[in-house]
């Protein structure tokens, strides 16, 4: 098999000169897969535009129609990150009907990967740290609504904790929400999920593998999810401006294949989305963001 692969142009949205969201890295991560041949152009799919009722599914109707509406104040946008334009309002429609796509594609094959998407900072009624609507809990609400499953796993490896997805399915018992984070890294006010790794600043490969290896299994076997959401954020990247853990190039390599080895190894299939990465140089970010759509390859051609 080859790899499902999702992809939308207007992933892509104009930013203010100087703005520190590098917005440029999900076109440019786009075509380094097409460059480097990782990808051919039969396995990309384009997802549709997330209507108002997906995002209901995880955000209150108000919220969505101030955001669909370019009404947010200048507070909820200050707490954004971004100018919210028509660009960034259609760019975060196109994310979250990529992860939609994502994870139904990931239901069909096993395995699929998004380009963008890992928004895990929005929460029901306000956007934050450059989110404005969470793409994995907004799929995973659908696909629930949809009856297509009973239990869905968020594995969440971005550096900051999933505060928006923790507390968006705080009360659904049907979605289990593991984070592992560095715990002096933004948001200052944490939210709980189920799982909570907090890991201390500074820490390397062998030492965060050592805790992934220790947790993961465990919980496949708690949660026996019908489909694993994999943030596959590249900021716990020892060069990365707001990650403060020091994981290695190699270590993001090791990272993937751990978790898709563990969770394919009991038939869990995993929708994969890219999370954060502020690597200065963005061809670095690029194919660091990329370690994740060559890992599942590798494992998609087994499946």
């Amino acid at each position: 098999m080859s790899l499902p692969v999702v992809h939308h142009p207007d992933y892509v949205a104009p930013m203010p000169p100087g703005h520190r969201f590098p917005m440029a890295k999900f076109g440019r991560l786009m075509a380094h897969l097409l460059e480097d041949h990782v990808v051919a152009p039969a396995q990309i799919h384009r997802p549709e535009l997330a209507p108002a009722a997906w995002l209901e599914q995880a955000h209150t109707p108000a919220y969505v129609a101030a955001v669909l509406g370019l009404q947010l104040d200048a507070a909820a946008e200050r707490r954004l990150g971004l100018p919210v334009t028509p660009e960034v309002v259609r760019r975060a429609r196109a994310a979250n009907g990529g992860t939609v796509l994502t994870a139904r594609l990931a239901l069909q094959h096993g395995l699929a990967c998004n380009t963008a998407g890992g928004s895990h900072h929005a929460f029901a009624d306000h956007g934050s740290g450059f989110c404005v609507f969470n793409d994995v809990a907004v799929a995973a609400r659908l696909l629930l609504a949809e009856g297509r499953i009973e239990r869905a796993l968020v594995i969440d490896l971005d550096v900051h904790q999933g505060d928006g997805t923790a507390a968006i399915c705080a009360d659904d018992a049907r979605i289990h929400t593991f984070s592992m984070h560095c715990r002096t890294n933004f948001p200052l006010r944490k939210q709980t999920s189920d799982m909570d790794l907090a890991l201390d600043a500074d820490l390397e490969d062998d030492a965060y593998l050592a805790l992934l290896a220790e947790h993961l299994p465990g919980l496949l076997e708690e949660v026996r999810p019908d489909l694993a959401f994999f943030n596959a954020g590249v900021d716990p990247h020892v060069d990365d401006r707001l990650g403060r853990l020091a994981l290695t190039e190699q270590g993001l390599w090791r990272r993937e294949r751990l978790v898709l080895e563990t969770c394919l190894g009991v038939g869990v299939p995993v929708a994969g989305v890219i999370g954060g990465g502020y690597a200065p140089d963005l061809e670095q970010l690029v194919r660091l963001h990329s370690i994740l759509h060559r890992v599942a390859g590798e494992f998609a051609e087994r499946l």
